[in-house]
């Protein structure tokens, strides 16, 4: 490991940890970035210790897996070299050529032989190795542990594929990893005895026995009090509620709808100066993610945004240093003439007659059984009559003679298993005498198949109507309940044609085919799975077809009689050229090897090698590996008699590897080096080079090893300072006869590429595809391409078709591939292969805890580029602490050696990825399960910090306008002031005096409170607490309470199935007001004094606890008016949406003026009825209740919206029977009518619900008006005679209960719509509705009347204009007069109820809402004929959070985030220091809650150019709302902090 110290350049090292530069703001300094990134590091790393290195030797870095002595030669590029090697004879040997030694290692089992390469193994442990020092306290993702799946080993099958190809897979896994496995004990440790407790949030999955290494990650953190052996206590409630601070008491419960009984109690906090708790319990995570990634102060930026509302992600700057390319401008290489042989034939069909007829013996297929054994030789005499009679019947037996089914140039289906060689092999040349075009396909699994899908798709397209199968295959097939075949989805309607001699007529002694020499009509339609898994048909002629076969035949040296074994797929590709076309044109013997065979005896086709002294085998490189795993059985192996052995899948770049294992294996068994011929080869183009099998050995295969770098830029360069990355290639030999290729740009015009340049290969030949069927625009774009040279001219007149693979032509025109276009990932300008990406994940010991064959690599667009995910297969006895570090390796040694990062690394149970026919993993459809959000992993690990480096800069404030400006009456700097005012209230009369002496409320029950209390004088100018339940009770109370010279506080009283939660919030408000006694009903009492009660709250320490029912007959002394109209009239305790708990105080005079204005707003008379559905003990829905109802004269109902939670039509029915006209509910009222109604609407107009009457329904909040959900309201109720119009809302703070309310008169509510990214920077820009980043905004309601609002900023205290967004200041009669805390604090508040302009009108008092929003002045007129002025609520200051330099409002990413996933019930989103928190309820199993991660992610980034910092995933119920339906998110931050939410998933996106 040292050495490769040595080897790799300081910069280097540090370089591909540059992309960290822009963590989270981008705008950070040299100095912080370089501590950041080496603490990132670290915590990627395991113990040190670790079993990093290989067994082996370290081999020297230029060399390529070769056991066999090699050298290096040097080919020429101007002023590069790559280097090449081949067999020669003065070169030390990489270590002990024994057979032994190789075995050993393959047998571990540890990694994906097919991907293997030493070089690039050792690269990989070199680069973990590197960093094993480093250490830092990432925090693993939290589990809870029901969701922790551990199956048990009898119930558990391991999957049946090793393939990393998404094609095919074999049983690499069935074999040594299922030994692998079975051999460890039942050592599953304490989660598998059966846990599915849910209740733990611990993020421990395996017990106790993480505590060690968690312990270890947590050395650099602070906390160190914290015991992680055990799950943090979510039930327990701190009850320590001594004198608390008021100015944020987070309380749930305070007026909270019994939604979901809370997972967690209330916290305190004592804050510090930036608002960092210095008391509360931390959770550990939390604390070691602030330690992790603490920010430097952020420098001056030189460059900002100037436009605020051009906002541009930033363009990937190209590197300086990056290579680029030096050669010349490469010509096209021809290969060489195809020689014209006199026995060729002149059509495919002619040659199977020539045979049939002159030796109708002569075998020409052996297909086997799953024993090995034949089980059946078909003879070219058998094939050509069979292929006669099916030719016939095709023709004549289908439909009528009039009307055949099927006539010459049709398409028709060939659905045939892969271990049926036989009969597909006699229904293909059936098609070809008949003139019918075969369309070969796989065997559908299932109706809903998704690969299948994509194949009907086709069939349709080509206008299939007739599917040719076998006996046992159509016996297969699913059937309906008739016994019929369904039609498959996406299937056109087929008829299903047995193809076997039973079934079939003898045609006439006069019938003969009609056997042509080979013409342009096309011959067969080969199918083709594109990168988004669409299958289209590649059409080839049949000059094309016979063309090819001759090529292959010259290029292969292919002569008659010869035996050949083919393991491939007979139906496309390289099995269906050589096995099914070109072995018939040469009476050639083809063994065919079935799927099922190699999956029991990998070592079958070497037998039958053996066997048979076969000249040629077919086979791909996993073949190659299957077969060394195996070998060990096998004694007498002699592979002397081939003279080729065709690698099919020579042109992917890590087969080297294989097939240097193979030959440095079985060279003692008589394997030549020279035997082994990889070939390059495309469904569009065919064979497009091929590795001639030579007699003379001297002649060294070409091989270079390229920087991978250099590659990712499309440049050729050999390695020559860093051998960490590197990638070893193999020629696939010369271009086939007959061909002329050329290497072109992948991108745009086809134009040639220098020799020293990665390309696309594109090939001009009689043999190759002539279209996609049915597609011209695609056709063109591949098969008729004309290449231009650097002046711009053609460089032929005849038309290339593109190969879809990559690479260059080295010198003597050796053709090299480097990757395939399909594999293709553009990141940030770079292209990287799948492939590689793969094998750099199965380096790091893959086998503990992966499969290695089921690893998917693909990308998704994000932000505007490219994104890598990686999605891996886990092993069931893996644990999650295993897991964790295996993902956060295999994440570091991608960003290291390919220099980028990855987005998402998942893991799924096993055996739960999709599958194509032949067993190997669907890519496209894993893809397409990972956008929807259904692949269910159970490991997820997101990266966007490491790879999302385009997010736009930071942007700088620039100073806003300064008293200095010029100021001409209501202009600023040319805007407009942003202020409005309500209509006047007019004087007030005398008897407008509140309370007033005439006012008469339950006469009796007033007069009774009054006494109970002068009956205690002591209680005179006091401040009662009132426990009272909804109804009389409340309002008699509180009157009492007046009359008496009392200050009463209204509470909600303690909800007897909550009363651990609920009864704190009343102690807290007890003694943070000071009361001087508790009045309560007799049941409430009883209740207080319960055993439960007092086991959470003693209220022998309460002041004394009136109960009202036991009135005194003693007559009350007079009324206590008071003498001072500003004096205290009650106390208005509530939770504000921020979670804050305080008493705001009301004097008389503004509870007088605050009732006038409603009363002249809503036209309330006598003789007006007012539903009201709203929590009655604070804010608006306690005005109304108790002073509006009184003041004004009016009937008041109330319906307790806790009684919605039962019956929710009890509010609308209510409303409908007693006629109201005028009602007033919460959004949480609205939203429970709107789900639990929406399906009942029928129901309700039987019973005779009618809106109709309904004029004003008006939604009471203290946040922005919810569009949607009255919009749904409206929608849904219109049936039943609501006015959409009559739907409106109602906006009130802690400092001003009511500052807007649509009333009964003036203009319906104004919608705009505005720019959101402009919102950020706090600017106000109106866009057309449907714009790109638009947000609706209604207004919050007409302004009340005697109330006045500026908007100002919350910074400077100046006046802003109406085209900025500020806080909403006001000025009124009912202001609030200031906050009660009771211990001389309210001077720290008084800024609130007491805030001056800092220019401008300095002299008004306004008091501070903690809103922001804007005012707009509308086309529309008022009442008084004034134009109409609009006041938007955005959001509240206290919860905007600065991220980025720009204000993100909650509400705005929530609405995002719930529009990820289907599962996603509710959210909130919080920030804590520079994260960026995301709170998600799961409806759902719990199985779905780490779909959301990626999801929420990217929406995020999409919408608002944010990254999430942590996703916590939790149960329904866990956010906590107020009694309006409000979420309270700075609650729910302390929940979080402190491990109380009991979360399903927590997910840390580092």
């Amino acid at each position: 490991n040292n050495s490769f110290g040595r080897i790799v350049p300081h910069s280097r090292r540090w370089l591909s940890y540059a992309i960290y530069l822009y963590l989270f703001a981008g705008d950070i300094t040299q100095k912080g970035y370089e501590k950041k990134r080496s603490k990132l590091i670290r915590a990627y790393i395991p113990h040190a210790g670790g079993n990093l290195a290989t067994s082996d030797p370290p081999h020297t870095p230029y060399l390529c897996s070769d056991m066999h002595t090699t050298t290096r030669v040097s080919i020429w590029y101007p002023d590069k070299y790559i280097c090449m090697e081949g067999p020669m004879s003065h070169r030390a040997p990489l270590g002990p050529p024994s057979a032994a030694r190789f075995h050993r290692r393959r047998t571990s089992g540890t990694r994906d032989e097919r991907y293997r390469s030493d070089v690039h193994t050792e690269a990989v442990q070199a680069v973990l190795a590197r960093h094993v020092e480093r250490k830092v306290a990432v925090p693993m993702p939290s589990k809870r542990r029901s969701l922790v799946v551990q199956t048990s080993m009898d119930a558990y099958t391991p999957p049946d594929s090793s393939s990393g190809s998404e094609e095919e897979a074999g049983p690499g896994d069935d074999m040594s990893g299922m030994e692998h496995w079975m051999s460890r004990p039942s050592q599953l440790g304490p989660v598998h005895l059966g846990s599915t407790s849910s209740s733990s949030s611990s993020t421990q999955s395996g017990g106790s026995g993480n505590a060690g290494r968690l312990a270890d990650s947590l050395a650099h953190s602070h906390i160190s009090h914290l015991n992680h052996s055990a799950p943090p206590d979510v039930t327990g409630y701190s009850s320590d509620s001594s004198h608390s601070h008021t100015e944020r008491h987070h309380m749930a419960n305070m007026g909270t709808i019994a939604r979901n009984t809370q997972k967690y109690g209330n916290a305190e906090r004592m804050e510090t100066g930036d608002g960092v708790p210095v008391s509360s319990r931390v959770s550990a995570k939390i604390q070691q993610l602030v330690n992790t990634l603490k920010q430097p102060r952020r420098p001056p930026l030189r460059e900002f945004f100037v436009d605020d509302f051009d906002e541009l992600l930033e363009v990937q700057q190209p590197d300086p240093n990056q290579p680029r390319p030096e050669g010349a401008e490469m010509m096209p290489v021809r290969g060489e003439a195809l020689g014209v042989v006199t026995n060729w034939p002149p059509s495919l069909e002619a040659a199977l007659q020539r045979w049939g007829t002159i030796s109708p013996k002569a075998p020409c297929l052996t297909s086997l059984d799953t024993a090995g054994k034949p089980l059946y030789v078909l003879t070219y005499g058998k094939l050509w009559s069979r292929s006669i009679k099916l030719a016939y019947n095709i023709l004549h037996k289908l439909g009528s003679k009039q009307e055949p089914m099927v006539r010459p140039g049709d398409r028709v289906a060939l659905v045939f298993p892969n271990n049926d060689p036989v009969a597909f092999m006699v229904a293909f040349y059936g098609c070809l005498l008949a003139e019918v075009v075969p369309v070969p396909i796989e065997v559908p699994l299932s109706r809903k198949d998704a690969g299948s899908q994509q194949i009907g798709f086709l069939l349709g397209s080509c206008g299939v109507t007739v599917a040719l199968t076998s006996d046992a295959c159509h016996k297969g097939l699913p059937k309906s309940a008739t016994g019929e075949i369904p039609q498959f989805k996406g299937w056109p309607k087929l008829l299903w044609f047995v193809t076997e001699s039973k079934h079939l007529s003898k045609p006439p002694r006069d019938w003969f085919p009609h056997i042509k020499d080979a013409n342009n009509d096309t011959a067969y339609i080969e199918y083709k799975t594109c990168k988004d898994g669409s299958v289209l048909g590649v059409t080839v002629t049949r000059i094309a077809l016979l063309t090819h076969c001759q090529a292959l035949t010259q290029s292969c040296s292919y002569t008659e009689a010869e035996t050949i074994v083919n393991v491939l797929d007979f139906k496309k590709d390289v099995g269906l050229w050589h096995g099914i076309l070109t072995s018939v044109m040469n009476m050639m013997h083809v063994i065919s090897v079935p799927y099922s065979l190699m999956k029991v005896n990998p070592l079958s086709w070497i037998q039958k090698v053996c066997q048979y002294k076969a000249k040629v085998a077919c086979v791909k490189s996993r073949d190659m590996h299957w077969a060394l795993v195996a070998h060990k059985d096998q004694k007498d192996i002699n592979l002397s008699s081939l003279r080729m052995l065709l690698v099919a899948d020579g042109s992917n770049p890590w087969s080297i590897s294989s097939c240097d294992a193979f030959l440095n294996v079985f060279q003692t068994k008589g394997l030549r080096a020279e035997v082994i011929c990889p070939c390059a080869s495309s469904p569009e183009a065919l064979t497009v080079a091929i590795r001639r099998p030579v007699e003379d050995s001297s002649q060294p295969p070409g091989r270079g090893v390229l920087s991978m770098q250099g590659l990712s830029y499309g440049v050729v360069r050999v390695d020559t300072e860093e051998r960490l990355s590197v990638l070893t290639v193999q020629d696939v030999g010369t271009v086939t006869p007959g061909g002329l290729v050329c290497v072109v740009k992948p991108e745009g015009v086809p134009q040639l590429c220098q020799t020293d340049e990665i390309g696309e290969l594109c090939v001009c030949s009689i043999a190759t595809g002539t279209s996609y069927y049915g597609l011209t625009g695609m056709t063109k774009n591949t098969f008729e391409v004309y290449p231009v040279g650097s002046s711009g001219g053609l460089i032929s007149e005849y038309a290339f078709v593109r190969t879809g693979l990559l690479g260059f032509i080295g010198p003597g025109g050796l053709v090299f591939i480097t990757g395939k276009m399909d594999g293709l990932i553009m990141v940030s300008g770079r292209r990287h292969n799948a492939d590689d990406i793969v094998a750099t994940a199965l380096a790091v010991e893959p086998m503990k805890f992966v499969y290695r064959g089921r690893i998917a690599v693909f990308s998704v667009t994000v932000l505007r580029d490219e994104r890598i995910v990686v999605v891996a297969e886990q092993r069931p006895d893996s644990t999650e602490e295993d897991s964790f570090q295996w993902m956060s390796r295999v994440l570091q040694a991608i960003d290291s050696i390919h220099g980028v990062g990855v987005f998402c690394l998942a893991l799924v149970p096993a055996n739960t990825l999709p599958k194509t026919p032949l067993g190997g993993i669907h890519l496209s459809e894993i893809k397409q399960l990972y956008l929807e959000g259904g692949l269910h992993p159970c490991n997820v690990l997101m990266c966007p910090h490491t790879c999302v480096t385009n997010l736009p800069k930071p942007r700088q404030k620039q100073p806003e306008i300064g008293p200095a400006s010029v100021m001409v009456g209501n202009l600023v700097s040319g805007k407009r002031i942003a202020q409005a005012s309500g209509r006047d209230l007019g004087q007030t009369d005398d008897n407008d005096q509140f309370p007033a002496p005439s006012l008469v409320c339950k006469e009796d029950c007033r007069k009774g409170t009054m006494s109970l209390l002068s009956t205690h004088q002591h209680f005179q100018f006091s401040l009662p607490v009132i426990l009272c339940p909804v109804g009389i009770d409340l309002i008699a109370a509180f009157y009492g309470c007046l009359y008496a010279g009392c200050v009463p506080i209204t509470v909600r009283p303690p909800h007897p199935q909550n009363i651990s939660t609920t009864l704190p919030t009343v102690k807290m408000i007890v003694e943070v007001s000071h009361s001087a006694c508790v009045m309560t009903t007799a049941v409430i009492c009883k209740l207080l004094r319960s055993k439960e009660a007092m086991a959470t709250v003693d209220i022998r320490n309460w002041p004394p606890v009136l109960d009202t029912d036991d009135l005194p007959k003693k007559k009350p002394p007079a009324f206590y008016k008071p003498t001072n109209p500003d004096g205290l009239a009650y106390l208005d305790f509530s939770v504000s949406t921020t979670g804050m708990l305080a008493g705001v105080q009301m004097s008389h005079n503004a509870v007088g003026a605050f009732c006038r204005s409603v009363k002249l707003q809503c036209e309330l008379y006598p003789s007006r009825e007012v539903a009201i559905c709203l929590d009655p003990y604070c804010g608006l829905g306690f005005v109304l209740w108790c002073l509006c109802s009184v003041y004004s004269g009016h009937q008041s109902i109330l319906i307790p919206p806790v009684e919605l939670e039962s019956n929710p039509a009890l509010w609308l029915l209510a409303v409908s029977q007693l006629r109201v006209r005028d009602t007033f509910c919460s959004y949480s009222v609205m939203e429970l009518c709107t789900k639990g109604l929406g399906l009942q609407t029928e129901a309700l107009k039987a019973r005779g619900l009618d809106l109709s009457r309904v004029r004003a329904c008006v939604v009471v909040a203290e946040e922005r008006p919810r569009m949607s959900l009255t919009h749904s309201f409206s929608k849904l109720f219109k049936d039943l005679g609501l006015h959409p119009r009559s739907v409106s809302t109602a906006f009130g703070c802690r400092v001003n209960l009511a500052i807007c309310l649509q009333g009964t008169s003036g203009p319906d509510p104004t919608t705009v719509y505005v720019d959101m990214r402009a919102l950020r920077h706090d600017r106000v820009r109106l866009v057309e509705r449907g714009s790109p980043h638009s947000l609706p905004l209604m207004e919050s309601g007409k302004i009340l009347p005697g109330v006045r609002i500026i908007i100002a900023n919350p910074e400077t205290k100046g006046p802003l204009g109406d085209s900025h967004l500020g806080e909403i200041w006001v000025h009124s009669a009912h202001n609030g007069s200031g906050y009660y805390s009771g211990y001389g604090e309210e001077v720290l508040q008084s800024d609130h109820f007491n805030s001056r302009l800092s220019f401008g009108d300095t002299q008004t008092v306004w008091a501070r809402t903690g809103y922001l929003g804007f005012l707009r002045r509308t086309e529309l007129t008022d009442a008084n004929g004034e134009r109409h002025d609009a006041l938007f609520v955005v959001g509240a200051l206290e919860e905007a959070m600065e991220l980025r330099g720009m204000r993100y409002h909650p509400i705005d990413i929530e609405t995002s985030v719930i529009r990820a996933h289907k599962s996603i019930m509710e959210c909130a989103v919080f920030p804590w220091t520079n994260l960026l928190v995301v709170v998600v309820e799961l409806e759902g199993s719990e199985q779905e809650a780490l779909d959301l991660v990626p999801m929420v992610t990217k929406a995020v980034l999409e919408e608002h150019y944010l990254i999430v910092g942590v996703v916590v995933v939790t149960d329904i119920g866990v956010i906590p709302i107020n009694s309006r339906g409000e979420k309270q998110r700075m609650h729910l931050r302390d929940g979080f902090l402190q491990d109380q939410l009991d979360p399903i998933y927590v997910a840390y996106n580092m």
